[in-house]
């Protein structure tokens, strides 16, 4: 049925040894280490316990892990943990040799402030975040002496949500070695009764089998995983380390009637989940985009899963697709029902659907909505059935309306809250966070589709969630002089398998019971439910107190409390946006929720002085790369982002405190532009786009003019670009260095059998024999099969290649007076999706991921460009923090583009050395 919802943490304790321990050693210069000490394997990782406990479907769980330094000198232990994006972290804490370092959590500016003394004392320190898939990174690494102990123990809260008739519990178990104390102990307290309880790994043998103990009666459940020293073990005498992978526990409760109130001291939660009704018919539309970068297997991918979801469409159904690149296109005019004869036919459809250029978002989502809202006022459609729209795109919109908010506008003022829009984000090159708030204006939600071999598994999973409608117009009512402070109690749609939960408190802590009326709109009739609650019921079936945490329904209120009002914060503006922000502040505050509102402070001891940490709630939607001022002697655990707004508000808080008193720490800004390129401009400049971090790195190559270098080779597609480099008029007394610019491009697309010789004063399509020559005052465009060309007049070329890539050629042209500089041209990678993973040159190899590391960020030559020291690729390179300029929207000024600058030609960052791209002739 498709991925559940997950309560997912990694935990890991790597020690520091081997070869990267030597990197690290080289990049620190740790006083103590030597080559000898590098392979020693100090840190003995002797406990590992994860321990659950879930009551009434919040979980807290505590991940504790001792090691000691066995070696005889000082030794870095790291704590590496991943937990879920819904999980909120409430403690941190540090024991070294019985000296515990607790973190604090405070308002996000406070935090930062107080960190930025420490970063302008060079008491900086080492605890970072992170986002991956379904997690984010908490990381903390500490300097250990010989024979000294530490022990991490990290708390986090979540609320599990029910998904396909379960809720999953699952942890990502990694100790890289073997641990003689490991142990996962969950215990889980259901007042309406476990159904059914289960565990498995994906690392289990048969060794391991017997360690997992799993058992469950009335109201508890338990799950144990303690294997020794020898079940870990896979074989006699190996080295391996059999346990990496997943463990999982899945449960479900009782239903003896649709819903069940608990009221624990003065607060209380409502879980609502009727069961044996009959299922709505659904009309849904699927807006795909078709545009140019959903070439190759993100299109295959999302066929596959069209057709798999085809298969499930039940004939009570409406359906249609709308397709948009350059223009929209309709399957059909309305919605029709799902027929075997018109699956079929849909069907044939989905396999046939192509390629068809740029991004028309806005009219493919208008299109979509104005066909459902048409169908339902013109009676097409069954009175009780639910509505709703599916739509998929992989980027930002380049065609038709192309701002945001009108589109954020047009969209919500279109559907006027009928029925819910689920905005899917295939990849990274899109405004996941434009996605996110249009879903949430429109009773949705956004989730991103992870380009990945499994995507249309993704995608598939994500159809099945809402597949099979019971009721719409959910609204849940409860006594107004007995309750206040709410959680979202209507709902527009209600899905088999999951479950409606409101929380919130009573007006007076002497009131005993409430009754709660449900109202709905079913398959047949309208329904009404009613659930009573009582406090005293509740108290007896939690008398066993083993099983509980403190005041778990008042802070499952206040988790699902937090959590609404920052949704709503990311649609507010103003006023209402002030007070929703003020409101989840306090509640974050009061209860120690590290939120995106707040920040941990963490201090540990450092070479005799403390050291601070800063740990952050990222966003999925806001993700960049950042970090500042690190000691040597602290390694900070790069993975990906750092949120855009804790950027700006750490160097505000940091210019504002220190500004009169401090010298300015090194810093850097990664500031986001609306689009990002992997391109070649200037004289010339090469700069190379990495989206996961939404940053770039840069460097420039310095050759003689006449030379050609290779920008693109693809063997597989058969698409080559190569540049030949010009340089500036130059007089005959002029002894004087000039600059080299790119002056003639040569694009190549041998199974098209195309060439495209492109120079500042004219444009020259060869197709096999047959040539076609345009001048830049030209506005053009052709259409080819598998190829399109687009002049834009006196500004720009684009080259959409099908199967292929999008390139654009920007042209520049001088003064005509000035005589210092020539006309030149400037290249960029819109979408390169369609290349293959054999794509290289001097851009092509960077159209494939690439990772970095940043350390050690420290004054430059130049007060505002700090320099760092950068990893990449097993390299150290000291880089600078620049910018250079994007040439894409405005041809005469540009745009700065914030990037990492690599010196001497790239070196240790491009494959090879410059000199191996220059090639003999254009073509």
């Amino acid at each position: 049925m498709g991925s559940q919802l997950l309560l997912y943490a990694v935990l890991t304790l790597i020690p520091a040894l081997g070869s990267s321990d030597f990197v690290i050693n080289h990049i620190r210069n740790f006083k103590k280490r030597d080559v000898a000490a590098v392979n020693v394997d100090g840190i003995d990782i002797y406990s590992l316990k994860i321990d659950c406990k879930v009551t009434s479907r919040f979980s807290r769980n505590v991940i504790t892990s001792r090691a000691v330094n066995r070696a005889n000198v000082s030794k870095e232990a790291i704590f590496d943990i991943e937990l879920p994006k819904t999980a909120f972290i409430t403690s941190f804490t540090m024991i070294i040799d019985g000296v515990a370092y607790p973190g604090v959590i405070k308002e996000k500016e406070a935090a930062q402030q107080q960190y930025q003394q420490a970063v302008s004392r060079g008491q900086t320190a080492g605890l970072v975040k992170a986002s991956g898939r379904k997690t984010e990174k908490f990381s903390v690494s500490v300097n250990i002496a010989a024979a000294s102990k530490v022990t991490f123990e990290l708390i986090y809260e979540e609320f599990l949500k029910r998904h396909f008739g379960k809720y999953e519990l699952f942890l990502k178990v990694n100790p890289k070695q073997f641990v003689r104390e490991f142990e996962i102990q969950a215990n889980i307290f259901e007042p309406q009764g476990i159904s059914s309880l289960d565990a498995e790994a994906t690392f289990i043998t048969n060794d391991l089998l017997p360690a997992i103990q799993k058992s469950f009666t009335g109201k508890k459940g338990s799950v144990s995983f303690k294997p020794t020293i020898e079940q870990q073990q896979a074989c006699v005498n190996c080295s391996a380390v059999p346990m990496n992978g997943d463990f999982v526990i899945t449960y479900d409760v009782n239903r003896e009637s649709p819903g069940n109130i608990q009221i624990v001291n003065g607060y209380f939660v409502h879980f609502f989940a009727p069961k044996n009704i009959t299922h709505l018919s659904k009309n849904i539309v699927f807006i795909i985009d078709v545009s140019i970068s959903m070439t190759g297997r993100k299109l295959s991918q999302t066929k596959d899963a069209l057709l798999k979801i085809l298969e499930d469409i039940k004939e009570d159904d409406y359906l249609n697709f709308v397709l948009f690149g350059n223009d929209v296109h309709k399957w059909k005019d309305t919605l029709i029902k799902a027929t075997p004869e018109n699956l079929e036919e849909a069907k044939r459809y989905v396999r046939n659907i192509a390629i068809a250029g740029w991004t028309n978002l806005n009219g493919g989502l208008m299109a979509g909505i104005q066909m459902l809202t048409e169908a339902q006022e013109n009676g097409i459609l069954p009175n009780r059935s639910a509505s709703l729209i599916i739509m998929l795109t992989d980027g930002r919109p380049t065609k038709g309306e192309r701002d945001t908010q009108t589109i954020l506008s047009n969209v919500r003022n279109a559907i006027q809250g009928k029925y819910p829009l689920y905005n899917l984000g295939f990849g990274y090159d899109l405004d996941y966070g434009s996605l996110e708030k249009m879903a949430a204006e429109n009773n949705g939600l956004a989730r991103r589709i992870y380009e990945d071999s499994d995507a249309a598994l993704q995608l598939q999973g994500f159809y099945d969630e809402v597949a099979n409608p019971l009721l719409t117009e959910i609204e849940l009512k409860y006594p107004e002089n007995a309750v206040t402070e709410l959680t979202q109690n209507s709902f527009k749609h209600y899905y088999d398998g999951s479950e409606i939960v409101v929380a919130g408190r009573l007006t007076d802590n002497d009131i005993n019971s409430i009754m709660a009326e449900v109202k709905a709109h079913g398959a047949d009739d309208d329904l009404t439910f009613f659930d009573q609650g009582d406090a005293k019921e509740t108290a007896t079936a939690l008398i066993d107190e083993d099983y509980i945490f403190g005041d778990f329904i008042e802070r499952l209120w206040v988790y699902l409390t937090i959590q609404q009002l920052l949704e709503k914060r990311n649609v507010a503006k103003g006023d209402e946006r002030t007070n929703l922000t003020a409101q989840a502040l306090e509640m974050s505050l009061k209860y120690k929720f590290v939120t995106p509102l707040t920040s941990m402070v963490v201090t540990k001891p450092e070479d005799n002085a403390d050291k601070m940490a800063l740990a952050d709630k990222p966003l999925e939607g806001k993700d960049t790369y950042f970090t500042r001022g690190m000691n040597r002697k602290v390694r900070m655990t790069l993975a990906h982002e750092w949120s855009v707004d804790l950027i700006s508000s750490i160097m505000q808080a940091a210019e504002t405190h220190f500004a009169s008193r401090l010298p300015a720490p090194p810093s850097y800004h990664v500031t986001p532009t609306s689009h990002m390129y992997t391109s070649v401009d200037g004289d010339p400049h090469f700069i190379i786009a990495v989206p996961q971090k939404e940053d770039a790195l840069c460097f420039n190559i310095y050759e003689e003019p006449g030379k050609v270098l290779n920008l693109i080779r693809d063997p597989t597609t058969g698409i080559t670009v190569n540049g030949k480099l010009i340089g500036d008029p130059k007089s005959s007394n002029d002894a004087r260095p000039h600059n080299a610019y790119i002056g003639r491009l040569g694009i190549l697309n041998i199974q098209l059998n195309l060439k495209l010789d492109i120079t500042p004063e004219m444009i020259i399509l060869h197709n096999g024999t047959k040539q076609m020559i345009f001048t830049w005052l030209d506005k053009v465009t052709l259409q080819h099969p598998g190829f399109t060309m687009k002049i834009v007049r006196k500004k720009s070329l684009e080259v959409s290649m099908e199967d292929g890539a999008t390139f654009m050629v920007v042209l520049h042209q001088t003064w005509r007076k000035n005589s210092e500089h020539a006309n030149f041209l400037g290249f960029y990678t819109v979408n390169s999706h369609g290349l293959s993973e054999h794509t290289h040159g001097l851009l092509g190899q960077f159209l494939h991921p690439i990772d970095f590391d940043i350390l050690e960020v420290h004054p430059g030559s130049d007060p505002e460009k700090p320099d760092a020291t950068m990893i990449v690729k097993n390299n150290q390179l000291i880089v600078t923090r620049g910018w250079q300029k994007d040439y894409t929207e405005n041809a005469k000024k540009g745009e700065n583009v914030p990037c990492w600058f690599i010196h001497n030609n790239g070196e240790g960052l491009i494959d090879g050395t410059h000199t191996d791209y220059i090639v003999a002739s254009l073509f």
